[in-house]
């Protein structure tokens, strides 16, 4: 989670200060590293629950905080959206019952959410991204009230000079801007934890990174956002372009965006991984910190290296290297940042069970991976995974291999093989890698969840999918039956109150549209190919600014000869409009009562929908 008392670090009258403690914890982590005061045994592990906070209509819920004084408990802790919390577990040494153990843990605390949540109205939900989360959940009302969050807010988008644009093409397409780094908030991940041995690091971190793309391959769980298929793990592109600092030029911009999966294979030591990662990012925090970790590390006190953290917590690799400190020794451990949260903890815990079990299985064939594997074929394995799932293909060992046989044939005995050599209990391992063997026989979550919708979207119009999609993926996970034995959903899983009803969930989001400035007769033209009874009129700066309809389509087909000029010369300007947060109550009062039967839906002087009496 990081500090969170924080102040931006441009223009900072203590910038230099914060420069001096952050060169000094580089120095005190390369003498702890010469000294060989790194603990090295045990082994822990440990990981981080993200989970959404949805209403009793399965909407994203603002309550994060009243849930979370409620629980009372340092488990938890806040999250960039009022949508979401976390949870921090116990770290846990590599043996025996460990993953069962955690599970344990984990069942525990979302159970003490769950009913805590439960008196606020609110319910749980685990999954990458939330079907129902939707443009008007990323205003600024539903950025959590904490300076850490507003201050990076602030400090992106001074970087950024600009708006933060959104691009992800898939089977449909997103293509979208933003005033806030909210976007990240749509993201919710199961981060596991592996400690590892800092003497073999250049080995070690390189082997996480070859490993990645077949390891989320089957672990993907988030297909969708706002109603669109993008990739099998969409989380992968939107957090990457959600905290992008980078403003898009005429010149050709060589650096890497903050959250990335890396450019080279890691050489040297892990202070050299951070002196990489401060050469090419730049400080974006700083925090009221007058310790000195050299001194500490004289006075014989490990110190926390607090500048550094504070660094790291703002480059967000997808294999991201820690630091920390755990009984007064150092440690250095990686955080696996792509997993996704969800379906199910019995999922996660496989999930992490086999990432954890294929990095401790190493063969000696791949040790040194980095000589004996091009970076670009991790890179493209990675990506190939985040846009393709299961059906990816990836580059291992010389050939190209499907991700069911890769896994199957390779990883799934790498894992067993590197469990049992650090003691897990066989009933543990087979419990949990039995779980990925079926999911790679059946399905994984983002495969359920693209079969769920399209189901659903033959019978439901697009906000009631989603709803429902949302209200089966709750019941699949309190039944707690992991995902590859999950049924599609019936459509009755959730009843939509007609009483309730909002402008949003009927409204036509595709709708024709033509400019002012465009020829009448072509328009009208068009409206009868296509029998459609109404096209609103924007201009060029694509404000709603007039609507033409079927009784101006009537006109024209009696005298066709009066239609020459432009839309704007015939199209109705006295315009009656409604938001989408209004009630289809109140709206279908307003058409009856101005005797009309379209009704344009704005954001300000944005179209962004179209009801009718046919959608009523």
């Amino acid at each position: 989670m990081g500090e969170l008392q924080v102040e931006k670090l441009r223009n900072n009258p203590l910038k230099a200060k914060y420069i001096k403690q952050l060169l000094a914890d580089l120095v005190a982590l390369e003498q702890i590293q010469d000294k060989k005061m790194f603990e090295q045994s045990p082994i822990r592990i440990g990981a981080e629950q993200e989970f959404c906070l949805v209403d009793e209509s399965w909407q994203p819920s603002n309550k994060a905080l009243e849930v979370l004084k409620n629980i009372d408990d340092p488990h938890f802790t806040t999250e960039l959206a009022l949508y979401n919390l976390e949870i921090n577990l116990d770290p846990i040494p590599l043996s025996g019952n460990c993953f069962s153990e955690m599970h344990l843990q984990l069942d525990h605390l979302l159970a003490i959410a769950n009913k805590v949540a439960e008196e606020s109205a609110t319910k749980i939900i685990l999954c990458g991204i939330l079907p129902t989360i939707s443009k008007r959940h990323l205003n600024f009302e539903y950025l959590t009230p904490i300076p850490r969050y507003k201050i990076l807010n602030e400090v992106i988008k001074e970087i950024r000079n600009n708006d933060i644009e959104i691009h992800i093409k898939g089977v449909d397409e997103l293509n979208i801007r933003h005033d806030s780094v909210l976007f990240e908030g749509c993201n919710t991940s199961f981060q596991a934890h592996l400690q590892i041995d800092p003497y073999d690091f250049e080995d070690t971190y390189n082997w996480s990174q070859a490993i990645a793309g077949p390891i989320l391959s089957i672990c993907t769980n988030s297909p969708m956002l706002f109603g669109r298929e993008l990739w099998e793990e969409t989380r992968i592109a939107l957090f990457t372009q959600s905290v992008d600092t980078r403003a898009s030029n005429f010149l050709l911009n060589e650096s890497e965006p903050r959250v990335n999966f890396g450019n080279s294979w890691a050489k040297g030591t892990v202070v050299d991984y951070f002196k990489d990662s401060i050469t090419g990012f730049r400080s974006l925090l700083t925090s009221n910190n007058d310790v000195d970790s050299l001194n500490e590390l004289k006075q014989g006190k490990m110190p926390k290296l607090k500048a550094l953290s504070l660094h790291n917590g703002t480059v967000y690799t997808w294999n991201r290297v820690c630091y920390g400190i755990t009984n007064g020794r150092p440690h250095i451990r990686i955080e696996n940042r792509y997993i996704p949260s969800g379906p199910t903890t019995e999922d996660e815990i496989a999930n992490m069970m086999l990432w954890v079990g294929v990095m401790m299985g190493r063969p000696k064939k791949f040790n040194a991976i980095h000589t004996k594997m091009d970076f670009k074929d991790a890179k493209s394995n990675f990506f190939n995974a985040a846009r393709y799932g299961m059906a990816a293909q990836f580059y291992w060992d010389g050939q190209l291999i499907s991700s069911q046989q890769l896994l199957l044939d390779h990883f799934l005995p790498m894992a067993f093989n590197g469990l049992y050599s650090m003691g897990v209990a066989p009933k543990d391992a087979e419990h949990y890698l039995k779980i990925i063997e079926r999911r790679i026989a059946t399905q994984n979550g983002s495969r359920w969840t693209i079969k769920s919708y399209r189901k659903l979207r033959k019978e439901f119009k697009l906000p009631d999918a989603l709803t429902i999609l949302t209200a089966k993926m709750y019941q699949g996970q309190q039944k707690g039956y992991s995902v590859d034995a999950w049924e599609l959903p019936r459509g009755d899983e959730f009843v939509i109150d007609e009483n309730e009803r909002k402008v949003y969930q009927i409204m036509n989001v595709h709708t024709v549209t033509a400019q002012d400035s465009d020829s009448s007769e072509l328009v009208l033209k068009m409206m009868q190919w296509k029998n459609i009874h109404h096209v609103p009129i924007l201009n060029d700066d694509l404000d709603l600014v007039g609507l033409l309809t079927w009784t101006d389509l009537k006109a024209y087909l009696k005298n066709p000869d009066k239609f020459e000029g432009p839309i704007k010369d015939i199209m109705k300007t006295e315009l009656i409009t409604t938001t989408e947060e209004e009630s289809t109550k109140r709206a279908k009062v307003l058409m009856e009562s101005k005797g009309i039967n379209c009704l344009p839906v704005v954001q300000g002087k944005k179209l962004i929908g179209i009801i009718t009496t046919k959608n009523l």
